[in-house]
This record gives C-alpha cells, sequence and structure tokens, in this order.
C-alpha cells in the first residue's frame, strides 16, 4: 500500500516514523506533501520517505491519503485535490471538526475514515477514536486501524458524532492534565520545593497513579476512596475541591471543547 500524509507538521511526521518503526510500510511507499519548500526541505533531510510539493506529483500514486492539516485549511486543499483524486482511494482525516460528509463531498471521493489522534501519539502512548463511510470495507478500516496502532491505542465509533465528543475528551485531554499538574507544580513550589523537586514529585505521582488504576479493576471513586482517611489529609484536599466545584469545572471545560470542535464542523 503506497501511503500519502498531506501535512508535515507534528502529527504528519508522527505518523511517517511510527509507520516506518513498525515496519508497516516501508519508504519506497511512503510520500509526504507538504506546501512550504522550507518543510518540505528539512522532511527531505529526515528521509521518512519522498517529499513533494504539488499534488498533481502524488496524488495519483497513493493508494491512502491521510490528511494532516489545520480544518481551516481545508477548502483551498479540497480544491487542490480534487482533479487528481481516484474515488477508489482511502482518504483518513484527521482533521477536528470537519464532516465525512463534508470531506466526501469536497473531494468527490466515497472512502472517508474520520480520526482524532492525541499528542502522545509522538511517543507511542496516543489514543485515538476513528469511524467511516459505508463505502469503506473492512479489509481497508482493519488496515488503517493496524496503521493507527503503531501510535498508541485506538477504537472504532459507530455514531461520527462521538469523534467530536473523543475531541474533546482524549484529543484535548493531555492539556487537561498539564494544566492540573501545572496547578500542583506551582503549590510545590509555594511549599518550599526547588523547580525541579516538584517537577520530579508531580510527574512521578501522576505516572504511579495512571499505572497503579491501569493495573486494577478500581474506580476512581473507589481509589480515592482508598486513600482518604477520616480527618486526613487527602480528604481536606477532596472537600477543598468539592467546596471549589472543580468536579464541575472539569466537565463544563470538557463540554465547551466539545461545543467548540461541533462549530469546526459547521464552518
Amino acid at each position: 500500500m503506497k501511503i500519502l500524509i498531506i501535512g508535515g507538521g507534528n502529527m504528519g511526521l508522527t505518523y511517517a516514523q511510527s509507520f516506518l518503526r513498525s515496519h508497516i510500510t516501508n519508504k519506497s511507499d511512503m510520500m509526504i506533501l507538504e506546501k512550504s519548500p522550507e518543510k518540505a526541505a528539512i522532511l527531505a533531510q529526515k528521509d521518512i520517505g519522498t517529499v513533494f510539493g504539488r499534488p498533481e506529483e502524488c496524488i495519483p500514486k497513493a493508494d491512502l491519503v491521510i490528511l494532516a492539516v489545520k480544518p481551516q485549511d481545508s477548502p483551498k486543499l479540497f480544491e487542490a485535490l480534487r482533479p487528481n483524486i481516484d474515488p477508489q482511494q482511502v482518504f483518513l482525516s484527521i482533521m477536528a471538526g470537519v464532516k465525512i460528509d463534508t470531506i466526501g463531498a469536497a473531494l468527490g471521493a466515497p472512502k472517508i475514515i474520520r480520526a482524532m489522534p492525541n499528542l502522545p501519539a509522538q511517543i507511542g502512548m496516543g489514543m485515538t477514536a476513528f469511524t467511516s463511510s459505508e463505502a469503506v470495507t473492512r479489509i481497508e478500516l482493519v488496515t488503517v486501524q493496524n496503521l493507527l496502532s503503531t501510535t498508541g491505542k485506538s477504537i472504532y465509533v459507530e455514531n461520527e458524532a462521538s469523534i467530536d465528543a473523543a475531541t474533546a475528551i482524549s484529543g484535548s485531554g493531555p492539556a487537561y492534565v498539564w494544566y492540573f499538574m501545572n496547578a500542583m507544580t506551582s503549590a510545590a513550589r509555594d511549599m518550599g520545593f526547588s523547580q525541579s523537586e516538584s517537577e520530579l514529585l508531580v510527574s512521578q505521582t501522576f505516572k504511579g497513579a495512571i499505572d497503579l488504576y491501569n493495573k486494577s479493576s478500581l474506580s476512581c471513586e473507589e481509589w480515592i476512596d482508598r486513600v482518604c482517611s477520616k480527618g486526613g489529609t487527602t480528604e481536606a484536599a477532596m472537600n477543598a475541591y468539592q467546596l471549589g466545584d472543580v468536579h464541575r469545572k472539569i466537565v463544563e471545560g470538557a463540554n465547551a471543547a466539545l461545543n467548540r470542535a461541533i462549530e469546526l464542523g459547521k464552518q
């Protein structure tokens, strides 16, 4: 299978490197389309496939085309791609908010897969939700899932609306985690720890808590109950969070991200 990645940014580069590292494809079957001459030159030096600057040079050669560009750039991109498209090609989009019907109509292509990865895909720890149009065959879907899984874990969802929801949870989610980590690091600094000590205390605490959660069958609520003791320090922190309605604020933030993803799809 010949793969064309359109966009040589963070995710485009992550996919190219992950696919090659997993030996699921090879450099001779990997192509990257990058409109910026400066970025194209940098990508060419990485030796991860053939780099092109114009759609007509590479689109006709591809079996799978990955759309890894910003959503706001999609109208111009679709216009440039359409004259060179074969209806049998499969298109995988990771553009937030851009619907399958929108992509299919703009490209004149029936086989569309829409996915939402997240940034930890860069280290093989990503989370990707994906769905597809009816024209995509089961074999094509399994092939794409195998590609996506080289960057972490992936789940198929039947309802396209779940992609917007995944955008709000796993797509934007790392920023929520880092926001909380930053607050805890600031608290540690205020308590007298150095910056490096604060970062170690917080990062190892997060890593340990997540690993412990993943290796057990207990829910978050059950783990909280295990850590909290009557009148203890953890209970004091939980009471402060409840008083500040932190739980509701986090849910509101995720819903704000969801609403924005829906808005992007309407533009």
